[in-house]
């Protein structure tokens, strides 16, 4: 088309309209207005650039967040965050960053204590919950598939805030390798309400297979809305608890030192959803009966800590021929008391018990502490109190 000197070039409105389409992925806008920049009079205006060109800070916070969420090295452009943030996309919606806010955390598993730390440092941009425009907001921990109580861990709260630092690290005890593949840690951000039921405002979900032994990785990512839980898998791979148990032979008391340290994730027994666990021990065969030993009562707890030790006067060169039985119970008034679950160590055994056990006649004078799966049934046990 050949213009005349002086002719200015006529647009029709479909041109105007129209919006140059690049190859590649598509990314998201705000507002159509975005596209006609306009200018305060006497400035000239400044090259057009396609939308698909432009840098945008908002383009630049979804590169961030998609790269947060687990996107591969060959998908992820170069102003993704590092790959210690990297996190699971599933459920994710663009808007919930503005709307529900970004919370900021680290994880640790500390293989060798058999313990994940998760540290809450601040959420920022809250959504607010109160009439105030402000929320009262914590933060609390599940590990899934689990019992909801077995394995809950809640921080304080911090009241009227929509930016709030706790600071605080909970601590999950008795995490196995085998956990860390097959779990997700749960983070939920909610606001607490005196009169009536507490609020839920966002959470996300990190597949804990995504984290590498003793290192630890920094998280900060937009909250999402709430995600159903699969019931059916959490009764699948559902567990009585665990137990740390610490072994010792001492050479001076010419006696078998039984250490109760602590239990996690046990099975709730009682209709409040926890359990008043003790612990029995059983050093046999006893055919006088007097190797039984008892902790005290912890009220109202699935992750009781005991820190109790117990004595069994034998000789080393015995220890070969005896089977520890550990069992756990729920202390009832006025009825029998519930089993929870058990475990037994000794040369009979297998896995870790066993190994254990050797490691225990093999060591002396040495404390070795090990934490233990309980199993519903005990092969010479009576289940009764």
């Amino acid at each position: 088309m050949t213009l005349r000197k002086g002719e200015k070039m006529t647009i029709s409105i479909q041109e105007h309209m129209a919006i140059d389409v690049c190859p590649g992925p598509i990314k998201p806008i705000k507002q159509i207005s975005d596209y006609f920049p306009r200018f305060p009079r006497g400035l000239p205006a400044t090259p057009s650039v396609s939308p698909a060109e432009a840098p945008r800070e908002e383009d630049e916070d979804v590169d961030q967040l998609f790269g947060a969420y687990g996107t591969t090295p060959a998908e992820q452009p170069a102003k993704c965050q590092a790959p210690e943030e990297v996190v699971d996309p599933e459920g994710y919606e663009s808007d919930d960053c503005t709307t529900l806010g970004t919370l900021d955390f680290s994880l640790l598993y500390d293989q060798e204590n058999n313990a994940l730390h998760c540290t809450i440092n601040k959420a920022k941009g809250l959504k607010p919950m109160d009439h105030n425009g402000l929320a009262d907001p914590y933060v609390k921990l599940h590990l899934l598939p689990g019992a909801s109580k077995a394995n809950k861990l809640r921080t304080k709260t911090l009241r009227n805030t929509l930016n709030p630092t706790w600071n605080e690290t909970l601590t999950y005890y008795g995490i196995t390798d085998e956990d860390m593949i097959r779990k997700t840690l749960r983070i939920s951000v909610c606001d607490e309400d005196k009169f009536r039921h507490n609020e839920f405002i966002g959470e996300t979900r990190i597949p804990l297979k995504k984290l590498k032994p003793n290192q630890t990785k920094n998280f900060n990512i937009c909250l999402e809305k709430q995600l159903p839980i699969d019931k059916t898998e959490d009764k699948s791979l559902e567990e009585r608890g665990r137990i740390l148990i610490s072994l010792k032979y001492s050479s001076q008391k010419q006696a078998l030192l039984v250490g109760i340290i602590r239990c996690a994730h046990l099975a709730a027994m009682d209709a409040n959803g926890y359990s008043d666990p003790y612990v029995k021990t059983y050093l046999k065969p006893d055919e006088d009966k007097k190797s039984k030993h008892k902790t005290a009562v912890k009220k109202k707890t699935l992750n009781p800590e005991f820190n109790e030790e117990f004595c069994y006067e034998i000789k080393h060169g015995d220890l070969a021929k005896k089977t520890l039985e550990v069992t756990v119970w729920d202390y009832d008034i006025g009825k029998s008391n519930d089993f929870i679950g058990g475990v037994v160590l000794g040369i009979n055994a297998k896995g870790e018990r066993l190994k254990h056990w050797f490691d225990c006649l093999k060591n002396k004078d040495k404390k070795i502490e090990r934490w233990h799966t309980l199993t519903n049934e005990l092969p010479g046990a009576v289940l009764s109190d």
